[in-house]
């Protein structure tokens, strides 16, 4: 159904980072509506790794992605923000303090400051290059990102790939599957850690290491895999017996609708002031992975650091002639 909002501020992209921004700016008493092209919220999180602990979370050892959106979730709903999922904004006019943003759906959402907290900007798994992947996409036997682990207990997982992901996924699902771990080198760009424990699970035996090699082809019928073919540098083939191939060579990522908004970027990330968050565009401000400047750290604590300096930085855009006094949400508590 089509629908028309107005609100102090426009978030475009509804993950852990949207999400902590409806927080700060309903904590300075400004409404927000949050608008994301995935169906749900959580943003990578709910969508590539639900299950996948974080352990860089503030007062959280650790934390699973999807209990992270649950817990963000819950921390916003005092504020009832208006939302509109399974959106793209296609199109922004107007000036700070006037904005309107238009949908794909049709649908019309008027504020005075827009925060573009797109996280990757649009993105989707770079897909090997093999024949027939089509149909083996299909039927689940090549995934990109594990929703839930339990649905591979007692498969062959073959992991391809030597990122973070890769070395992530293998060790998760060491346990429960039979697990070999295809990279066309020994060494892995994976976190020390995570790549000291993989050594030591395949020299125990729980991980099979098929290195140096790559993806070379898919064997099976009518979608259903059997093996994975792999070639190793001079070229000779072999079959690693499989039933999922969980390919991690990254995300293709581009900001998407948002490059058409005529903001300054910088290899396909919006460039801000950091003292602000603002970008090129007066009135409209950026915030996570998608926001760049000189120390950036992609972290989703330093988004939910930047959702501050930017909420108050609009509440002088939304508020041009008042003075906002800060206070500590332990004197003032959450606004009714």
């Amino acid at each position: 159904m089509t629908q028309h909002i107005e609100a102090d501020v426009a978030i475009v992209g509804a993950g852990p980072v949207g999400l902590f921004a409806v927080f700060e700016l309903g904590m300075l008493k400004l409404s927000s509506v949050l608008i994301d092209a995935l169906g749900e919220v959580g943003g990578q999180c709910t969508a590539l790794y639900p299950e996948k602990p974080i352990y860089d979370i503030p007062a959280h050892p650790a934390i699973e992605a999807g209990a992270l959106i649950a817990a963000l979730e819950e921390q916003i709903r005092p504020f009832a923000t208006p939302r509109l999922l399974g959106r793209q904004v296609t199109r922004l006019s107007g000036e700070s303090g006037a904005f309107t943003l238009t949908t794909d759906k049709g649908d019309t959402v008027r504020a005075k400051a827009v925060v573009a907290a797109a996280g990757a900007g649009a993105f989707g798994p770079n897909r090997p290059p093999l024949d027939g992947l089509d149909a083996y996409e299909a039927t689940g036997a090549v995934q990109y990102y594990v929703r839930r682990r339990e649905d591979l207990r007692g498969k062959r997982v073959v992991v391809a790939g030597g990122g973070d992901s890769a070395v992530d996924w293998a060790l998760a699902l060491k346990d429960i599957a039979s697990v070999s771990v295809v990279h066309r080198r020994a060494k892995f760009r994976a976190a020390p850690e995570s790549a000291a424990q993989l050594d030591e699970a395949a020299r125990s035996g729980q991980i099979e290491m098929v290195v140096p090699y790559q993806l070379h082809g898919l064997v099976g019928e009518a979608g259903k895999l059997s093996a994975v073919a792999v070639a190793d540098m001079d070229g000779a083939v072999k079959q690693v017996p499989a039933d999922v191939l969980l390919p991690f060579f990254g995300l293709s990522m581009d900001l998407g609708p948002i490059a058409a908004w005529g903001l300054e970027s910088r290899l396909h990330h919006v460039t801000v002031d950091p003292a602000t968050c603002q970008t090129s565009l007066p009135g409209v401000f950026a915030i996570g992975d998608v926001a760049t400047y000189p120390g950036k750290l992609k972290l989703i604590l330093q988004g939910f650091s930047e959702a501050a300096v930017a909420a108050h930085a609009i509440f002088h855009v939304v508020h041009p002639d008042q003075a906002l006094h800060f206070e500590y949400s332990t004197s003032k508590g959450v606004p009714a």
